[in-house]
């Protein structure tokens, strides 16, 4: 018995002692969109008409802990027999190294993003109009373009081909081969900013010749060294008050919280619904990580359905929560749809996610 005891005391202080590389998930906090957070609504639109809604649209999150946290074995063993929690690689959660205020600071950037392409994925599903110009969104120190491009710049054109995505821009300068010339077409940042607040087209351009350099990783291709982004104009006012957050996997939600207030229909019918998914400007459903947290932490909150983004849809429905229906998405106009057919009782005819 003696050695049996010394033997549980070694195994236990080993357990707190050594530390493993890993680091847990849990559910985290799930917030309605349609309705109030820390004293005032999440959504708040001005400028158009409004309309009351009923039930919920709840957007959902996931618990980490820090990069820095130091995690026991005991602590690893508990979280992989736990079923509410998630172990995994320090490095699925932390890749490349990165420190807890990159992550924080990234997380808040796609945060910003995930609001934005809401906003615009909503305007559209409505039909609303949303004028959009690709600027420099980021230029990076040391290159070709600092000094010469500013971010905030709206680019018209490069080498005379007019720019309509973000996306021709690296396509244009990519046709050169480094230490060639490429000629930016702009609208500077200031004048930009000044007829954007006026409501009114800026009237001056400018050209910028920059002589492009090879990139780091391919010797063959030509950079300038900027980021192109894309800057929208909205109709009116839509602010997202929502803090403590991070991450694009809210953009769905905060979407179909938009559409619900816009429209005198009902979304949700006065069910509670909750959800996840990235959303490009199309409305394009994306994969969110810690999708098994999310129904799980949705389903304690009080969630009976919950919209799955279609590349989640197997992980998802490998572990469902008892009572809740998680429901395939893949655009907003099928989470739409799905809503109609929730709040009109026509549950049978919803699209699954199969374990498959």
């Amino acid at each position: 018995m003696l050695a049996s005891t010394l033997m549980l005391i070694a195994l236990l202080c080993a357990g707190v002692l050594i530390k493993v590389p890993y680091s847990e998930m849990s559910p985290g906090p799930t917030v309605n969109t349609l309705g109030d957070h820390d004293g005032e609504p999440v959504l708040q639109i001005s400028g158009h008409k409004t309309y009351p809604t009923t039930g919920n649209l709840n957007m959902t999150t996931v618990r980490v802990t820090s990069a820095d946290y130091n995690m026991n074995l005991a602590e690893a063993v508990y979280g992989w027999l736990a079923h509410d929690n998630i172990v995994v690689p320090h490095d699925t959660l932390y890749p490349d190294g990165k420190t807890e205020q990159q992550s924080t600071q990234e997380n808040a950037e796609e945060f910003s993003q995930s609001q934005e392409s809401a906003k615009v994925a909503a305007l559209r599903e409505l039909k609303l109009p949303v004028e959009s110009q690709v600027i420099v969104s980021t230029v990076i120190k040391g290159d070709p373009a600092e000094g010469k491009l500013h971010a905030g710049d709206v680019i018209k054109k490069v080498d005379g081909t007019p720019v309509k995505e973000m996306t021709d821009v690296a396509k244009l300068v990519t046709e050169h081969k480094p230490g060639e010339r490429v000629t930016f077409t702009v609208v500077p940042v200031k004048e930009a900013a000044a007829a954007e607040k006026s409501g009114k087209e800026p009237t001056r351009t400018e050209e910028i010749t920059i002589t492009t350099k090879k990139a780091d990783d391919d010797a063959d291709r030509a950079i300038v060294g900027i980021q192109a982004g894309t800057d929208h104009t909205f109709p009116f006012t839509i602010d997202i008050k929502l803090a403590d957050v991070g991450g694009p996997s809210a953009g769905l939600m905060f979407a179909l919280g938009i559409v619900d207030k816009l429209t005198p229909d009902d979304l949700t019918g006065g069910e509670f619904v909750a959800g996840t998914g990235t959303i490009d400007d199309k409305g394009k459903v994306g994969p969110i990580g810690g999708i098994e947290m999310k129904t799980v932490g949705a389903r304690e909150k009080g969630a009976e359905y919950f919209l799955t983004p279609k590349a989640n849809c197997a992980a998802a429905a490998s572990d469902v929560p008892d009572g809740l229906t998680l429901v395939k998405v893949d655009t907003i106009d099928d989470a739409v749809k799905s809503l109609k057919k929730i709040r009109e009782g026509d549950t049978d005819s919803l699209p699954s996610c199969t374990a498959k």
